[in-house]
C-alpha cells in the first residue's frame, strides 16, 4: 500500500524548460538561444545540484562568457530562475488530493542550495511545500540522485518504509536510482490523468 508519495521537482512538480515567455519575447531569437545556451549551461547547473559551486562563480562566469547589455540579460534571467518557474498543469491540485486523502508527501529533488533557501519567493512553491512532510534539496547535502546515498538518506531521515512508498521522476536513470534502495518508481511522462490513475488519487 502506498503511504507516502516522492516526488521529484524539475519536470514533475515544475515546468523546468529554458525560458519560453524568454525566447518568445526577446527580439533577437539567436541571441535569446545563445543567452539560453548560457545561463541553463549544464556546466553550472550540475554543480549547483551538487552543492559544489558558487552562485557568485556562475554569475561571474556568465558575465565573462556573455559581456556587456547581453550579459546583464543573462543574469538577471538567472537571478530570477526561481520566481519564473511554472507549476506542471495540474500538478498542485494531484498534489493537494493526496494530501487530503491523508497520503505523506516528499520531495527529493536534485537542486540548488539557493533554491533549497529561497523557493517561498516563488508564490506557489512556498504554499505547495507547506503540505509536504520532508524536503530533500541535494546542494545542501552534496548527494544528487541516481546515488543510492540520497535516497538512504530521505529512508532513514524520515524513517520511511521504503515498500510505502513511490517515487514519481521524469528520468529513468533516477527511478534506477531509487529502485536499488528498494523504492518502488513512476516515471512521469506529463499524464497527470494516467498518474492519478496509477495511484489512485
Amino acid at each position: 500500500m502506498i503511504k507516502n508519495y516522492i516526488f521529484d521537482f524539475g519536470n514533475v512538480l515544475a515546468r523546468f524548460y529554458p525560458n519560453e515567455h524568454f525566447l518568445h519575447s526577446y527580439p533577437d531569437k539567436e541571441e535569446a538561444k545563445r543567452i539560453l545556451s548560457v545561463v541553463f549551461d549544464r556546466k553550472y547547473w550540475d554543480r549547483l545540484d551538487e552543492g559544489t559551486i558558487e552562485e557568485s562563480d556562475v554569475i561571474a562566469d556568465i558575465r565573462k562568457r556573455l559581456p556587456g547589455k547581453v550579459g546583464e540579460i543573462a543574469c538577471q534571467l538567472y537571478d530570477h530562475w526561481i520566481a519564473d518557474r511554472e507549476p506542471v498543469p495540474g500538478m498542485p491540485e494531484l498534489v493537494r488530493d493526496i494530501h487530503a486523502a491523508g497520503g505523506r508527501l516528499f520531495l527529493c529533488s536534485n537542486i540548488s542550495i539557493r533554491f533549497a533557501q529561497e523557493y517561498s519567493i516563488n508564490e506557489w512553491i512556498g504554499p505547495l511545500f507547506s503540505l509536504f512532510d520532508g524536503l530533500v534539496f541535494s546542494g545542501p547535502l552534496h548527494m544528487t540522485k541516481p546515488g543510492h546515498e540520497i535516497f538512504t538518506y530521505l529512508l532513514d531521515k524520515y524513517g520511511l518504509d521504503p515498500a510505502e512508498c513511490i517515487f514519481i521522476d521524469d528520468s529513468e536513470k533516477n527511478i534506477r536510482g531509487a529502485s536499488a534502495v528498494g523504492i518502488p518508481g513512476y516515471l512521469f511522462d506529463g499524464n497527470i490523468e494516467k498518474l492519478r490513475k496509477f495511484i489512485k488519487i
